[in-house]
């Protein structure tokens, strides 16, 4: 429940009046209380109604936090979001979290944003930061992944479905030791491509060749398909869940003399600009971002007017772009 002026009030025995005198710092009301009600408001994670920088006017603000700002698909993502927002007359407060850190260490910046709202893109949000915005009155909406908590609402692609198309191309044209290059275990992106490969699979009684991890990065993609590539068994496709590690997986195979698309085939996911570029001609899964991006901004609104609303979940089907590397 989000923490009121007259939570603080019984929590001090004080009144709800003093409570909304101590952050106006002209009012009368002695330091000692003041600083009291303050340090507990802190505590309780009560932020005072309107306190928002000035010069913001009447425009909703939504703070964007980025998760890897070094994926292009996140770049396609904040300009969507950047495009969108100014048709809509929405200021737009963009956060990218640091390399190596998680979305909770940059959190009190945007909670000293003051903005009506937080859409976090492919960020980890845990149970405990969750609290801490509903204690707010921050609504969050989380953007490409979804989370299992009844009260957080997320926006994002048919990572089940999308999936399950690579795994049935990669059937279709007769492949049979055909693994999966995941991301990170706990992301539910990783989870979702990762089951809905292995479900499309088993229905047609094959096994996966390999279940490696990339950590959807470059250097980690690299290193795992490269080791790959030099065992005797090596597969003859692979299913990358996302883009960055495909081109990785592109470049494993030249350098081992492995031509890419006929003797391995690599599907990606996400369809960045580079998944286009002639060196690669990725086949890959695209993701309808601008439609996500859309349904992410509606679904704030919805919650910044009823902040009481218990989360949803919106899926937007993916579909597959066919070049020539799988």
């Amino acid at each position: 429940m989000k923490v009121t002026a007259e939570d603080i009030a019984k929590r001090l025995g004080t009144s709800k009046a003093s409570v909304s005198r101590a952050f106006k710092p002209d009012s009368p009301l002695s330091k000692t209380l003041r600083s009291q009600i303050l340090q507990t408001a802190h505590e309780m994670g009560y932020v005072p109604p309107g306190r928002r920088p000035s010069g913001r006017g009447n425009n909703l603000a939504i703070s964007l936090v980025v998760g890897d700002i070094r994926n292009p698909y996140f770049a396609s993502v904040l300009e969507e979001f950047s495009k969108v927002a100014a048709e809509q007359n929405i200021e737009l407060l963009f956060h990218a979290v640091p390399n190596g850190l998680t979305v909770d260490s940059i959190m009190s910046q945007v909670f000293r944003d003051g903005s009506d709202g937080a859409i976090i893109t492919s960020a980890t949000l845990n149970s405990d930061l969750a609290r801490q915005c509903r204690n707010r009155g921050l609504p969050v909406v989380l953007f490409g992944r979804v989370q299992v908590d009844a009260q957080l609402s997320a926006v994002s692609g048919d990572n089940y479905n999308g999936a399950r198309l690579v795994a049935r191309r990669f059937i279709d044209q007769g492949r049979r030791r055909i693994a999966f290059l995941g991301g990170i275990a706990n992301a539910s992106t990783h989870l979702e491509r990762r089951r809905g490969f292995l479900d499309a699979m088993d229905e047609a009684g094959m096994q996966p060749a390999g279940d490696w991890s990339g950590g959807f990065q470059y250097d980690q993609a690299h290193a795992a398909v490269s080791s790959a590539l030099a065992a005797p068994a090596r597969p003859d496709a692979i299913f990358c869940a996302n883009d960055i590690m495909a081109v990785a997986a592109i470049d494993a195979a030249k350098k081992a003399g492995i031509r890419p698309g006929s003797d391995l085939g690599i599907i990606g996911y996400d369809d960045i600009p580079m998944a286009a570029w002639e060196s690669y001609k990725l086949t890959t899964v695209r993701q309808r971002i601008r439609l996500m991006v859309g349904n992410a901004l509606s679904m704030m609104a919805e919650l910044i007017n009823d902040p009481g609303a218990l989360g949803t979940i919106k899926i937007t089907p993916c579909y597959l772009v066919e070049r020539s590397s799988g």
